[in-house]
């Protein structure tokens, strides 16, 4: 993790992303907002992207221009499931080997949980997102260079003070927002808390979406995060959201 002052000011990016889990509607939202977000200038498919969990597919879907259908499509086991290998297994099937050094997720290293970092340019995204999303106690943890690696959600929702430096920063919170109550809030609060850690580190600005009151709806508890049908109300409910939101970067 870099300071702003190790990078020379001509060579940060202008842009870059950082998405948050949420199980399949998270991907769906984020999907979203990334579709509709297009047409209004804001392309994020090719700059540095930085996912947590359900964020990971997403980022790697994104960089890999994977159309959401195809992540709607994908096989979803059923819980829970010790099958080793089995995420990687399903992303191989649409991302294949293919690596992108724009590409970086979160996942927590054991025993500690401690928030690790991997370089999708090092390693291939199918492997990186499988070590992001194995979740404890319903999927085991996935390995990588002989190190055991699980959901960097346990730590952190969308890990925004680990963000790539960029002069924007669009953060995606699938979790956040008008989700849940107090689950969410608390969420929203370390969000914001790691948004102000990315500003002093970087000097940039910020641009967040969350799920709105209707997006929200869809998913009143965490089984719905996992179907289907509400993926794609998700996905469709953050391509509108992103059609009429406020881009002004703060």
């Amino acid at each position: 993790m870099g300071e702003t002052g190790d990078v020379p000011t001509s060579r940060v990016p202008s842009l870059a992303g950082v998405f948050g889990g949420g199980g399949l509607f998270g991907i769906g939202f984020a999907m979203g907002v990334l579709e509709g977000l297009k047409p209004r200038g804001i392309d994020l498919s090719e700059v540095p992207l930085l996912g947590t969990s359900a964020g990971s597919w997403a980022a790697a879907a994104t960089a890999l221009e994977v159309p959401f259908q195809v992540m709607a499509d994908m096989r979803v086991p059923s819980f829970p499931n010790p099958k080793p290998g089995l995420l990687a297994g399903i992303a191989r099937e649409i991302f294949g080997d293919q690596t992108d050094p724009l590409i970086h997720v979160v996942a927590c290293s054991l025993p500690r949980l401690k928030r690790t970092i991997l370089d999708g340019g090092k390693y291939p995204l199918s492997e990186l997102v499988a070590a992001s999303s194995a979740v404890p106690a319903l999927l085991s943890p996935h390995v990588i260079d002989g190190n055991r690696y699980v959901d960097g959600g346990v730590r952190s929702g969308a890990s925004v003070d680990y963000g790539p430096v960029a002069k924007n920063l669009v953060v995606i919170a699938p979790l956040a927002g008008a989700m849940w109550g107090p689950f969410a809030r608390f969420v929203d609060n370390g969000m914001h808390k790691e948004v102000a850690l990315w500003k002093e580190r970087t000097g940039g600005k910020v641009l967040i979406f969350t799920p709105h009151n209707i997006a929200a709806s869809i998913a009143r508890n965490p089984v719905h995060l996992f179907d289907k049908a509400r993926a794609i109300e998700a996905y469709n409910l953050g391509r509108e959201e992103a059609k009429t939101f406020d881009l002004t970067f703060s």
